[in-house]
């Protein structure tokens, strides 16, 4: 696959597991995509979040996307910046796919949103693309 096909597959399967550190322990949980283009893979937290707390240690992360229908899996691995733009994160909390935040913000379950909504990019990471044909295969990186 190229970084184009990666791209497509991971906005079609926008679920995926962020793996992150605490400590000598990893940890693993489903997160939901925002978008990934050529300017980053885009997700989001709260700061009231243990993940949150453990990026703040140690931004490397990996995050996995499948793909169940042709059984393609994707990791990829990098650095995570933290976004504060907060026009961003306008734009983030008003896409259709993000009604739900929309409705935390109006409820007041975030009262300080601005700082407690929290939005990542993963940019200028390395990705490998697993199948069952390449398990056994030496690992290719692909640069995103």
């Amino acid at each position: 696959m190229n970084k184009a096909e990666i791209f497509e597959l991971i906005n079609k399967n926008p679920a995926f597991h962020l793996a992150t550190v605490e400590g000598d322990q990893p940890r693993c949980r489903g997160m939901f995509l925002y978008r990934a283009d050529d300017d980053g893979i885009v997700f989001h937290t709260g700061s009231m979040k243990d993940v949150y707390a453990q990026l703040k240690r140690n931004p490397k992360a990996e995050l996995c996307f499948n793909d169940f229908h042709s059984n393609v899996q994707v990791r990829v691995s990098g650095k995570l910046e933290e976004i504060e733009d907060k026009a961003y994160k306008d734009e983030v909390a008003a896409h259709p796919t993000r009604e739900f935040v929309r409705k935390w913000r109006a409820a007041g379950l975030v009262p300080d949103f601005y700082n407690e909504f929290k939005v990542y990019r993963l940019k200028h990471a390395q990705a490998v693309v697993w199948t069952m044909a390449t398990n056994f295969a030496p690992k290719e990186y692909i640069k995103l």
